[in-house]
């Protein structure tokens, strides 16, 4: 019960980009997973509760950067600490 109290509140919206707005390293030194429609997800880089969406790489697809791209999938989204 201690180690909950330690743990920082999970947001609304996060993304593990580190260059986005969204980032929050302090959520990211403990184990999060997220529950897309009732099936936990292991490859989600960004999602938002409120709004219910996450964004998912497309496959290998990458942009010019060599970034993954992004697709944006709709549903009830459940973020927890495991």
């Amino acid at each position: 019960m201690t180690d909950a109290v330690q743990r920082p509140e999970l947001p609304d919206h996060l993304s593990i980009d580190p260059r986005s707005k969204f980032h929050v390293p302090a959520v990211f030194e403990h184990d999060i997973g997220i529950r897309f429609n009732g099936k936990e997800r292991f490859d989600v880089e960004e999602y938002c509760v409120s709004e219910g969406w996450i964004k998912v790489p497309a496959g290998k697809t990458v942009d010019r950067k060599g970034r993954p791209l992004m697709i944006t999938l709709k549903g009830t989204v459940e973020a927890f600490y495991k």
